[in-house]
């Protein structure tokens, strides 16, 4: 980590220490060496070629060839990229190990890596059985991602104005997010909590001190922040992350989408010292149009 993240990760680890309520559990990730990257697509990016969502059959949009994922792992080899991200919503219906052995095995022998698998969990839906259930099915999704051999999982807390409705969501979340990386720890998987659903950097900052494993990090997705300072917000943190999305777009505090600065927040995961994987979500229209010269920006930003 270069010293100006080091120092103001540290003058925060102090402030925060002095006060009881606070315990700085999950420190920034020390790595070695200069940064270094391998720049990935997720699945996410061609959601509208896929035969299946969430379980149940969708018609693929006309503007492109229609895939399933052993397509998308032929797509991230046309496009040369190291590593491919596989959304848990696109796998077909009830998938059995010998599914996700086969796409472990089909991609290896193209050469992509799997870089992790994401699902829409939620948790701050409240103790009881609703929690109960999201956390046994995040579990269930560590175990697939270990099938895969994906180190990493995308998880979501919940939303910035749930975690905010009360104090004891934030306590909630973090439980759960613990409870699960506990496990994760078991099968060596990385749990990555998305600054989702307008979570603000100090939320995401919360969620770390709450943490009590190293496996637990930050899925930081570049276009998820919606203040006035969101580059501000990544360089803040970089340190913890483990797995990085980068959108083509951000949005101001009222929602307005803007084209975001791809050679800046290469820069930013420069001067962070991050090291793994860049995954590319595309999220605007005409995706087979737009992601290559997307991934070149990309290459372009990082390199």
């Amino acid at each position: 980590m270069k010293r100006r993240q080091f120092v103001r990760a540290t003058a925060a680890a102090v402030a925060l220490s002095a006060d009881p309520l606070h315990l700085v559990a999950r420190d920034p990730i020390h790595r070695q060496g200069p940064p270094r990257f391998q720049i990935g697509l997720a699945a996410y990016s061609l959601r509208s070629q896929f035969r299946f969502m969430k379980g149940k059959p969708q018609t693929p949009s006309n503007d492109g060839p229609a895939i399933d994922m052993i397509g998308f792992l032929d797509y991230c080899v046309a496009q040369n990229v190291d590593a491919a991200e596989l959304t848990s919503y696109f796998f077909k219906p009830k998938p059995d190990n010998d599914y996700f052995l086969n796409l472990k095995r089909e991609a290896f022998e193209r050469g992509v890596t799997i870089s992790g698998t994401a699902i829409g969990n939620n948790f701050t839906v409240g103790r009881g059985p609703k929690l109960d259930t999201e956390i046994q099915e995040a579990i269930t999704w560590i175990d697939r991602a270990a099938k895969l051999g994906a180190p990493h999982i995308r998880f979501f807390a919940g939303t910035a104005a749930q975690l905010a409705s009360a104090p004891q969501r934030i306590e909630e979340a973090s439980e759960a997010l613990n409870r699960c990386a506990k496990h994760a720890a078991t099968q060596g998987i990385f749990i990555g909590v998305e600054n989702h659903g307008n979570l603000t950097s100090n939320q995401m900052m919360e969620l770390m001190r709450r943490a009590d494993n190293p496996w637990i990090g930050i899925n930081l997705d570049t276009g998820n922040f919606l203040s006035d300072d969101p580059y501000g917000d990544l360089e803040r943190c970089v340190p913890y992350a483990v797995n990085v999305q980068v959108k083509v777009t951000m949005k101001t505090p009222e929602g307005k989408a803007y084209p975001a600065d791809i050679d800046r927040i290469g820069k930013i995961l420069k001067d962070g010292g991050y090291q793994g994987f860049v995954i590319l979500e595309f999220e605007e229209n005409q995706p087979y149009d737009h992601i290559p010269p997307a991934l070149d920006q990309l290459r372009s930003a990082l390199s």
